[in-house]
């Protein structure tokens, strides 16, 4: 594999030596420059997630299938546009890439209060506007996975670099809903967006400042998009443990995102919570993900890395069985919710940690965007048909019903986790060359 300008390839430097102690990330100044804007943007990213439904339902009255609509709109665009993107992320170096990527989205979500101050907004460009941020959001997503390691080298740290990126994503999740439902109940839900767009801001202005030189891709023979789509498919499909993450995380994300929606509505319409208690109820159930970020790395060095996969990813299927048994008085139920969205995203955040540490080292650099097409393709494509089966449902049956609907559902798949060859891993394998690979059944 050709490298110019003598740039490493990520993860070809020698590990260290037996029972030397390896530097860790706090000392890679380009990583946590990285980490601290892309924690930022997090931040403002879960404002958003919170402030775009609410902004439907307060200022335009939107129905149950409407919020569904926008919340398949947001995502709809990893089901058609990760794999082509993906392809293209792995043509070009992925830093100019996702700054462009920043710089769209915080035009677009600037935007929303400006139309409304404007009295120029309605729902039907509300609902644009999500779809293209969902669609600059592609073209992050696609490269940052890719990208980090280059910055972290080793494939020794992996795991503390994902370890790092899910305790930044759980944080986001505890801080973002209870800042949402403050500024939303302050400022209204569109104007909250402002501050939004000032994290993307300060995301752009950390990949600005990074200095580690990315490698050009290879030069090689005339590339061709069918070929290459089909290539990094190949990749995932025919790697047996890759195969079943994304099977397994496409339930799981489509029971997370039909879950969340459901409550969303149900807690709004049914329950008329404030923005600020219904920020309040998801961010202390959020601890539960910071909880599993942090502990992460001690339970995959202390248990074999199939029986955490397993028992994590069995904790988030499991958790939404907590909202069917709901009842009694609002605030046992509201306890009972809490309960069910900890247990949740603490199963996500210590399986989170486990996925991308597989992915990464599963996966050649060169092969790396559009493995992670594939599958954002695939998680995101749950998330989306999620949303948009969550509106349909709960517009037909009423939320609370379709909240038990989706939480026998979701249960449901633990038998498929049981026989998943990932959950039989005693540890993680060792990491695939960086060297081009053609994929193929593994």
């Amino acid at each position: 594999m050709k490298i110019q300008n003598s740039a490493f390839v990520p993860g070809s430097e020698p590990l260290p030596a037996a029972g030397a102690p390896a530097p860790g990330l706090w000392r890679n100044r380009d990583f946590l420059t990285f980490w601290l804007g892309e924690t930022v943007s997090l931040l403002g990213t879960q404002i958003t997630a919170l402030a775009l439904p609410l902004t439907a339902i307060r200022a335009f009255g939107a129905s149950d299938e409407q919020v569904g609509l926008l919340r398949f709109l947001q995502l709809a665009p990893y089901l058609v546009l990760a794999l082509p993107i993906g392809v293209w992320s792995d043509r070009v170096r992925r830093r100019p890439l996702m700054i462009g990527a920043n710089l769209v989205r915080l035009l677009l979500i600037a935007l929303v209060p400006l139309l409304y101050w404007l009295h120029a907004l309605d729902l039907g460009l509300l609902l644009a506007i999500a779809c293209a941020v969902g669609t600059a959001s592609v073209a992050f997503d696609v490269s940052w996975m890719s990208y980090v390691p280059v910055l972290v080298r080793s494939p020794a740290h992996y795991v503390e670099a994902g370890a790092k990126m899910g305790a930044s994503s759980s944080a986001a999740d505890v801080a973002g809903p209870g800042l949402a439902g403050l500024l939303v109940s302050a400022l209204t839900a569109p104007v909250a967006l402002v501050v939004d767009a000032c994290s993307y801001a300060l995301s752009l202005v950390s990949l600005l400042l990074i200095r580690t030189p990315e490698p050009a891709p290879a030069p090689g023979a005339r590339r061709h998009l069918v070929r290459e789509l089909r290539e990094g498919l190949g990749w995932v499909l025919g790697d047996r443990v890759l195969r079943a993450l994304a099977l397994v995380g496409f339930c799981c994300n489509f029971s997370m995102v039909t879950v969340w929606t459901m409550f969303l509505l149900h807690a709004a319409n049914d329950l008329h919570l404030a923005p600020s208690a219904l920020g309040a109820v998801l961010a202390t159930a959020s601890l539960g993900g910071l909880a599993g970020a942090l502990l992460s790395r001690r339970v995959i060095a202390r248990f074999a890395l199939g029986r955490v996969y397993l028992t994590a990813q069995s904790a988030l299927l499991l958790g939404p069985l907590l909202i069917a048994a709901a009842a009694g008085p609002r605030a046992v139920v509201l306890g009972m919710y809490v309960v069910s969205f900890f247990t949740t995203y603490l199963g996500l955040g210590v399986a989170g940690v486990v996925i991308v540490s597989l992915r990464q080292s599963l996966t050649p650099q060169p092969m790396m965007g559009r493995m992670t097409a594939a599958f954002r393709t695939l998680l995101f494509g749950g998330g989306a048909l999620g949303g948009l089966c969550a509106g349909l449902l709960a517009g037909r049956i009423g939320a609370g019903p379709a909240l038990v609907v989706a939480a026998v559902a979701s249960a449901a798949v633990v038998p498929a986790l049981v026989a998943s060859p990932v959950s039989r891993l005693t540890s993680l394998p060792e990491a695939v060359p960086g060297a081009e690979a053609v994929p193929g059944p593994r």
